[in-house]
Order: C-alpha cells, then structure tokens, then sequence
C-alpha cells in the first residue's frame, strides 16, 4: 500500500493550478506516482477519469473503492485523493485523466450561453462531488481524449460535449455526506497552504525559506520538512519551476525581451535564468520562443 488512511485525515494542502493565459481551462493526462497524488484541495471544479489501478477514493468526508473508468467531478475547495493499491516503487504511465477549470469561467459560459443552463445541476451538486455510472464514463472517455489532443475552438467544443454527457446523466451519486461542509477559509488558515499562495502571488519577489518559515513560526528544519510533504519539491526546486512555468508562458504569449521576462519571474541574472530554463525545458528561452510560434503560426497553403 502506498499510503494510509492516517495520512488522508491530516489536513489537505492547497494545489496551485496554473491555467494558461491562452486557455479557458487546464486538461491532461498522468501517470502515478504524480506530485499531485495526495489528499489536496483547490478553487477549481475538478474532473478525474482512472484509467489504471484500483484503490480508495476520499472526496470531503467519503472514503470508497474506485476501480478504472471512476469518474468524479469535484466543486472548488472540496478535499480529494485517489490512493492506489500498488507496491512501492511501482509506476503506472497512465493513472488518470484530469480537467480543471474555474468557477468563473463557470459563471461567464453560464451567463453568455443560455444552452448551458442544464449544467448548472452538476455544477451546484460538485459541491460534494459527484460519481458517474460506468455507463457515462464510458461515454466520457474518448470525448476526453479528444479534448486533450485538440486546440483552438475545437477544443472548447470537446469541453461542451464533455460537459454535456455529464449534465444529461441520470444516473450518478453524491459522495460527501449531506452535512459536509466546505471551509475554504479555514483550509488557507492552515500554515503550508497560506505559504503556496504567497509563493504564488509573490514570485516576482525575492523569496527566501528562512522568511516564509518565519512566517509559520516553524523553525527552518520543521518548514523544510512540511513544505516537502505538501509540494514533492524541496523549496528552491519548487520556486524555481513556478517562476519558469511563468517564464514559458510570457515567451510564449508576449514581445518582452528575454531579459525582462528574466526579471519578470523573479530571477537576478539573466544567465542563472537560462541554465535553470535549459535544465527543465531541455532548450534555451530563445529557441523555446522561436518553437512555440513556429507552432502557433498558419500553415502555409501552396496556391
């Protein structure tokens, strides 16, 4: 077993979930063992399709099996986790399909397109998460599929079909009990997750573990150890992968100067910035630029 029930009763820790600025949405697909694989929360609606391993599933304050072609749609703020039976060591390149999305791109499609108003139902009852009849996920998944694989409009059409399946079962379930509250507020009260969301708003800033320990009242060895549990990261592998996850999507999206975005996700120097980029993308800011637009541009049709 790779964990247990113990571990899921502590406290959820708070994922960070960085949409990109040229989607209205995050979707993908992972494998086990995954950072993400442990019992967290997050503002975003969330749908998780297994596609491997059996296991026990925690939504809020439900504890249940889940087995292949589970599917769940969890509302913002409530805590979840999909505990695998596996033997340690064990890695799975499959486990799960994943969609996230905000409550309010939720509430613009609501108000824009009257259609959607059959999603409210799902939308409201996420609140203590929802499980599909195999029948749904069977229909769900290469609908899923597509939508990981598609871009432009095509892909905001396979988010609708997706979310259509869901809306028009009838046959599904709510997990969390109906006394089961949510409480957003005591949960960014707990002191690791008040610190993922000043690393978040803050990472522009100078950023120092010392001062965020501080913050806490643990004491440096005590922060270092809970930020590991909470992240998989140690605290300079974690900040240095948000500030390039920011970087990739300012080359991507914007004109600045290499230099600027540099100084933009809080790097000092310009060549700490490209070995740190180059280490985790495989190429340098420049070429990763060159790359994203050459993909982006329209093809080239011969007349």
């Amino acid at each position: 077993m790779v964990a247990q029930p113990a571990t899921v009763a502590s406290q959820p820790d708070l994922e960070v979930v960085a949409v990109s600025t040229s989607q209205s949405f995050k979707a993908w697909a992972h494998g086990y063992p995954y950072k993400t694989v442990r019992w967290h929360f997050h503002p975003e609606y969330e749908l998780h399709l297994v596609t491997a391993t059996t296991g026990r599933a925690f939504v809020g304050d439900y504890i249940g099996p889940f087995a292949p072609g589970d599917l769940v749609l969890t509302g913002p703020d409530v805590p979840h986790n999909w505990l695998s039976d596996v033997a340690p060591g064990t890695v799975i390149p499959e486990r799960g399909l994943v969609l996230q999305f905000s409550q309010d791109f939720a509430d613009r499609f609501l108000a824009l397109f009257p259609e959607t108003d059959a999603m409210r139902g799902i939308l409201t009852d996420a609140a203590r998460g929802i499980r599909f009849a195999s029948g749904t996920s069977s229909q769900v998944e290469p609908v899923f599929r597509r939508l990981l694989n598609a871009s432009g409009p095509g892909r905001l059409g396979a988010f609708f079909d997706l979310m259509d399946v869901l809306s028009r079962s009838s046959d599904h379930r709510l997990l969390a009990s109906v006394s089961y509250q949510r409480d957003p507020k005591g949960l960014m009260a707990q002191p690791m997750n008040f610190i993922l969301a000043h690393i978040a708003v803050n990472l522009v800033e100078e950023l120092r573990e010392g001062d965020l320990a501080a913050l806490t009242g643990m004491s440096a060895s005590t922060f270092s150890r809970h930020f590991q549990r909470a992240t998989g990261s140690n605290f300079v592998s974690y900040v240095t992968e948000m500030r390039i996850n920011r970087a990739r999507e300012m080359l991507a999206h914007d004109e600045r100067p290499i230099i600027e975005v540099c100084f933009d996700v809080g790097f000092q120097n310009l060549s700490n910035f490209n070995r740190r980029f180059r280490a985790m993308t495989g190429m340098c800011p420049r070429e990763y630029r060159k790359l994203r637009r050459e993909n982006a541009a329209e093809p080239e049709w011969a007349s």
